[in-house]
């Protein structure tokens, strides 16, 4: 009895062992796995490294060649050379347009561009009247005066008006109302109804206030125009 005893014991715990090294051989497996996993985890992905190699190209791509940066600059500092040529050149065929004349004569067309009663004329002409000529030179007991030196600019006809001014040499001029042809009466010699020092005094209060204009450059080809129907007498 006591030997069958034995033997139970005896297989119960060969039996016991035989569990504890199937445990430790499953324990063993697992640990085996996933030791594995972790290494092709930290295995680097070729798609990875194709990626990286796209970087890099990429990165070099877009390092530009100093070489080729420099003649990229040289153009487009040509190409900007080029754009001031041209307004330059575009400039001076405006400003050679009016080089045939003089500044006066360009100046009296502007005038008479802006400020002419009548632009369709047949002619204009201009004349300098000195400091110190009378206002109305048909009368003789008027000793009035402009005091200073003035151009008048008229056209051939009364109708077309006349312009008396003086410069100021700022792009103004000084306009005085004076009438075509220096004729207060309608070229009639003063009415004796008229007080010549109630004239007189009008005369000067026109010559001591002008009104000042700033003339307009205007259109060459209109200046050129009424240059060419403009006669100065001397």
């Amino acid at each position: 009895m006591n030997t069958m005893k034995n033997n139970i014991k005896i297989i119960c715990c060969l039996l016991l062992l035989s569990i504890i090294f199937l445990l430790a051989a499953c324990s063993n497996s697992q640990d085996n796995n996933d030791s594995s996993t972790n290494d092709a985890t930290e295995e680097q992905d070729p798609a990875d490294g194709e990626n990286q190699a796209e970087d890099d190209t990429t990165t070099d791509d877009s390092a530009a060649d100093p070489d080729e940066n420099e003649a990229n600059d040289n153009q487009n500092e040509e190409t900007d050379s080029s754009d001031d040529e041209s307004s330059e050149e575009e400039e001076n065929e405006d400003n050679n347009t009016l080089s045939g004349y003089s500044s006066e004569e360009i100046e009296y067309a502007r005038v008479w561009l802006q400020l002419g009663p009548n632009q369709d004329i047949d002619e204009l002409y201009v004349e300098h009247i000195p400091a110190g000529t009378p206002l109305d030179p048909n009368d003789e007991d008027n000793d009035v005066s402009y005091p200073e030196d003035v151009i008048q600019v008229s056209g051939s006809r009364i109708a077309d008006g006349m312009i008396t001014y003086s410069g100021n040499g700022d792009g103004t001029i000084n306009v005085y109302d004076i009438p075509y042809g220096n004729r207060w009466y309608g070229g009639m010699p003063r009415p004796d109804d008229i007080d010549l020092e109630d004239v007189k005094e009008d005369m000067r209060e026109m010559l001591e206030n002008p009104e000042s204009i700033y003339i307009e450059p205007g259109e060459d080809e209109a200046i050129i125009n009424i240059i060419e129907k403009m006669y100065i007498i001397e």
